[in-house]
């Protein structure tokens, strides 16, 4: 018995016909796994680095250019990429100063300290030691001034004393040990006026207890900024807490001998000016 040739013919072209266009979505999904593929790659892989080939010089360069443009994140990014790449150079270290000034510029108080801190730590006697001393102090100088203490015009010694005693401490080590370093003077006028921000503090201090009536911590705290501050321009005001806290407790004997220093170093106080308007002690201003 024979095949029916007008059967099995179109059968075949519609068997020719499917694989074709398999064929075709087969290419079409190749082609589509190739692209994505492509475009993965090109998502995933590392970003090419333009620094690669960079001498130190033109690291440190391009860093410092990028510093003087105010870009403090791209400067330290290359700083960093500087001392990694020469370690053992003068860049090296030279890139760890700057990483420490970039951070400061930028108000990174914590990484500006701790790039301060590790120098230090690493290289006690640089010959430049001097400035990172100074930087130092200059960091914790102006610790949290910023826009809300501006708007406010919130005074230093109105603040936590902590970052004014860290820059303290810093200053006087540059002008103790370093007395000839160019950062010398500017460090000098910066402590005068750090004594007194931590003189006045603990005035405020004194004050507080003054008004909640804790007479005898005031006075203390009070004769502690006398003591150990004598110096600073607070010290009127200190004197006068101890004058007012002595009377409170009826110490008269301290009050006089307070009242009798007050006198001697402070003849034009504006403490005084009410008892020349009559015969009421000055400090009896209650």
């Amino acid at each position: 018995m024979g095949y029916n040739q007008t059967i099995i013919r179109p059968l075949s072209l519609k068997i020719c016909s499917i694989a074709k266009t398999m064929q075709k979505n087969l290419l079409k999904l190749i082609a589509l796994v190739l692209a994505l593929s492509l475009s993965a790659c090109g998502i995933f892989s590392e970003p090419l680095d333009e620094t690669k080939s960079w001498t130190a010089n033109k690291l440190y360069k391009e860093a410092k250019d990028e510093l003087s443009s105010g870009n403090y994140e791209k400067s330290i990014e290359y700083f960093e990429k500087l001392e990694s790449r020469y370690p053992f150079g003068i860049y090296a270290q030279q890139a760890q100063m700057e990483i420490a000034y970039a951070y400061y510029r930028q108000n990174d108080q914590a990484q500006a300290l701790a790039a301060v801190e590790r120098f230090i730590k690493l290289h006690p006697n640089h010959p430049n030691i001097d400035y990172l001393y100074y930087l130092r102090g200059l960091i914790n100088f102006n610790d949290r001034v910023g826009l809300l203490n501006y708007v406010f015009k919130q005074d230093l010694s109105e603040r936590d004393p902590k970052a004014a005693q860290d820059a303290f401490d810093s200053f006087k080590i540059l002008v103790t040990r370093y007395p000839n370093s160019i950062y010398a003077p500017d460090a000098q006028i910066r402590l005068k006026y750090l004594v007194n921000t931590l003189a006045q503090y603990e005035v405020h201090v004194a004050q507080y207890y003054y008004r909640r009536g804790a007479y005898l911590a005031a006075a203390n705290r009070a004769q502690y900024v006398v003591t150990k501050y004598f110096e600073a321009p607070a010290v009127e005001e200190a004197l006068f807490v101890m004058v007012k806290s002595y009377d409170k407790l009826g110490l008269t004997d301290l009050r006089d001998d307070a009242d009798r220093v007050f006198r001697k170093n402070f003849p034009d106080s504006k403490y005084l000016k009410r008892e020349t308007k009559n015969d009421t002690p000055w400090w009896k201003l209650w």
